[in-house]
C-alpha cells in the first residue's frame, strides 16, 4: 500500500488476503486434475506424469461448460465503470 500510488481511472483495486488460492481459479483446475488423474496412483516415469497431465488437460479443454464452471468468477468481472 503506497500514499504515493497513481491509479488510473480505468483500473479498480479489489483488496484480497495474503493467501486465498480459493480465489484463484487455475487452483480449481489443479485439484480437478489431482482428483480425477493422479488420486492414489504411481508412475514408473516423468514422462507418464506427462502424459496423464496432458490427457487431463485435453478432457478439460474439450468441455467448456465444466471448465467454466470451476473457473468462472462473477465478481471478477466488470461489466463497465460509471463515469462520474
Amino acid at each position: 500500500m503506497s500514499n504515493n500510488l497513481e491509479i488510473s481511472e480505468n483500473i479498480r483495486l479489489l483488496t484480497q488476503p495474503s493467501y486465498s488460492p480459493e480465489l484463484m481459479p487455475v487452483e480449481h483446475l489443479w485439484e480437478d486434475l489431482r482428483e480425477n488423474y493422479f488420486n492414489n496412483r504411481i508412475f514408473k516415469s516423468i514422462s507418464k506424469v506427462v502424459e496423464e497431465l496432458c490427457q487431463g488437460l485435453v478432457n478439460l479443454g474439450s468441455n467448456p461448460e465444466r471448465l467454466r464452471s470451476m473457473t468462472y468468477f462473477p465478481h471478477f468481472r466488470i461489466s463497465s465503470l460509471k463515469a462520474t
